[in-house]
């Protein structure tokens, strides 16, 4: 019996340390990742092998956006995102579609004439509508849900200034998720954007989706991108954004996961610089990161999923920007060439003391 309770005692640090993020939050949300074309396409290993062990639902960084997947008029380019959906469907995942409507890699001639000229509001939207038909269209039943519209509401809580909402006028938002809506009827519709834990960005989205609300335009959820830094935001703004979202009887989906651990180039909580100059200041952690950094960064990660398991039923998935620190955005934005932490597992591919805190803090909740 002694053998026995030595092995038990042995055994259970290494299956505790084995469980995936998947498993310890099973019974409150799906755990996703941003994949990148050469980790669906079976050409990144290491992190192929995370995700399959990981991650329950995926999401695509950039090859479903309008630019790559229909980059000429008439013209649709769907092998990468046909090899994403397949990749989801063989290792049984929920797999997400992003995006369909964004100011940001879209051609230029969507919003043009053959001469050049800006399209009159009903040739756009015969445009849109041809494209969110075709596209979701293409994946009916195949994709669970699809960010819709990504960041129509500028930092004042205004509509964005974009082409879209140029052309077309505030109901282009409508539009888009009626011709998805029509496209897949089973499909889930999102609302995805940046920063709305600024209380005047957040007042805007609000007000948007009480709008299609009243029109009666399904809407299933709004997505928190949540691009995070070790200072901000609050925690208890973070708090107040999904119970904000939550009252108003939509789901909340933490969508872009990550936490900068660099310093910022931001004038304030709003305003990024982006630049080309790299130097030491900027980018104080070439060598790797100080362990009194890593665990700042654990702290913050296990603060946030507190805040998410504090609305059982509310948050339906919580996805992460990029699988491990080597191909995330930020070491490339808003400085190009840095060398950024941000993710859960470090550049080989192996677990960090944020990775554990996480863990520890699904366990807790059991």
């Amino acid at each position: 019996m002694k053998r026995l309770l030595l092995l038990a005692s042995l055994l259970t640090p290494a299956l505790a340390s084995a469980e995936s993020l998947k498993d310890a939050f099973a019974h409150d949300f799906l755990i996703g990742a941003a994949l990148n074309q050469s980790q669906f396409e079976g050409r990144d290993e290491k992190a192929d092998a995370i995700v399959r062990s990981q991650f329950d639902t995926i999401s695509p960084e950039n090859n479903m956006k309008w630019g790559p997947i229909h980059p000429k008029p008439g013209q649709y380019e769907f092998s990468h995102a046909d090899a994403y959906v397949a990749f989801g469907e063989a290792n049984h995942m929920v797999i997400i579609g992003h995006n369909l409507v964004w100011h940001q890699n879209t051609p230029a001639w969507v919003f043009q004439d053959d001469e050049g000229k800006p399209l009159t509001r009903e040739a756009l939207l015969e445009r849109l509508h041809d494209h969110i038909h075709t596209v979701v269209g293409r994946y009916k039943g195949r994709i669970k849900g699809w960010d819709v519209v990504n960041e129509a509401i500028a930092m004042d809580g205004s509509m964005r200034d974009s082409p879209w909402y140029r052309i077309i006028g505030p109901d282009y938002v409508e539009k888009a998720f009626q011709y998805a809506h029509e496209a897949d009827p089973a499909a889930e519709l999102y609302y995805n954007d940046y920063s709305l834990e600024v209380p005047a960005k957040r007042k805007g989205a609000v007000a948007l989706i009480k709008r299609l609300q009243v029109a009666g335009v399904p809407i299933t959820a709004v997505g928190l991108q949540s691009h995070d830094r070790l200072d901000w935001p609050k925690l208890e703004e973070a708090d107040a954004t999904i119970r904000d979202f939550a009252g108003l009887g939509v789901k909340v989906n933490i969508t872009e996961l990550d936490i900068d651990v660099l310093p910022s180039t931001a004038k304030s909580d709003t305003e990024l610089v982006q630049t080309d100059k790299n130097d030491a200041k900027l980018d104080p952690y070439r060598d790797g990161l100080p362990e009194s950094v890593q665990q700042e960064l654990a702290r913050r990660y296990a603060d946030l999923f507190r805040i998410y398991l504090k609305y059982p039923g509310t948050i339906g998935r919580v996805t992460f920007w990029n699988v491990t620190d080597a191909e995330s955005w930020l070491n490339h934005f808003p400085v190009k060439g840095r060398t950024n932490y941000p993710t859960l597992f470090n550049r080989d591919g192996k677990p960090k003391p944020a990775y554990d805190a996480v863990i520890k803090v699904g366990e807790a909740a059991k």
